[in-house]
């Protein structure tokens, strides 16, 4: 599985702004930064990719721990939203998920796809904010915006730490490097994903549940 080809477009001040990373306006306030829907709609790209290649080759899933039994009702992009509106992390938390992800990806020859794309993201979401934020809230919390259990939780950030081998840090240049790519995505028409990004064992589904609270959104 080829890794992803980021191009190193220099990014100025106003990128950071424009991508609502940083000196967010007051007419700004209360809308989500523009980064979560760039990265939504990148990943869903991925995901789409993806099942097209797993339907249509005669490769197979690699189930693990973040693999679900029926994808969720709630879409990539309701989901993203759904974790920023609640965990009050810094929208530059979703850029460094995105790299925790990928790395967790590439080092594991798994695809992405519908079925693990939720706990991926709830996961990484939740290191990066304890990594990165100077502030932020319990895994009992995360696991109610994300809508697993505590128990469940816990074991998905284990496992994905250790996957990455404790490997958190992540540097200026790549983290610039991601945000050129998600960038990208707001160039019209979009272009094709041309990475499949590859597979994930849990036994919940996801249902969809009114996000005004903090509730459980698995059924059991």
């Amino acid at each position: 599985m080829g890794a992803l080809a980021i191009e190193t477009d220099i990014l100025c001040p106003n990128d950071y702004i424009t991508l609502g990373l940083k000196d967010l306006s007051k007419d700004s306030l209360g809308k989500s930064p523009r980064v979560l829907l760039l990265l939504s709609t990148f990943l869903e790209r991925c995901v789409q990719k993806n099942e097209m290649v797993l339907e249509t080759s005669q490769e197979k899933d690699v189930i693990t721990i973040f693999h679900g039994l029926r994808a969720p009702s709630l879409s990539i992009q309701q989901y993203i939203d759904r974790i920023f509106k609640y965990s009050c992390c810094s929208p530059s938390c979703f850029v460094v998920a995105h790299i925790y992800m990928d790395k967790y990806i590439q080092g594991t020859n798994i695809y992405l796809t519908s079925l693990n794309i939720h706990r991926l993201l709830i996961t990484s979401v939740m290191v990066a904010a304890k990594f990165m934020d100077d502030a932020f809230f319990n895994n009992a919390y995360y696991a109610r915006v994300g809508g697993v259990s505590t128990t469940e939780l816990n074991k998905l950030e284990t496992k994905f730490l250790f996957d990455l081998d404790f490997r958190l840090h992540v540097s200026i240049q790549t983290f610039r490097k991601y945000c050129s790519m998600l960038k990208k995505e707001s160039n019209a028409n979009g272009g094709l994903i041309e990475r499949s990004i590859q597979a994930c064992g849990i036994e919940e589904s996801w249902a969809n549940k009114d996000d005004s609270t903090c509730a459980q959104t698995i059924a059991r």
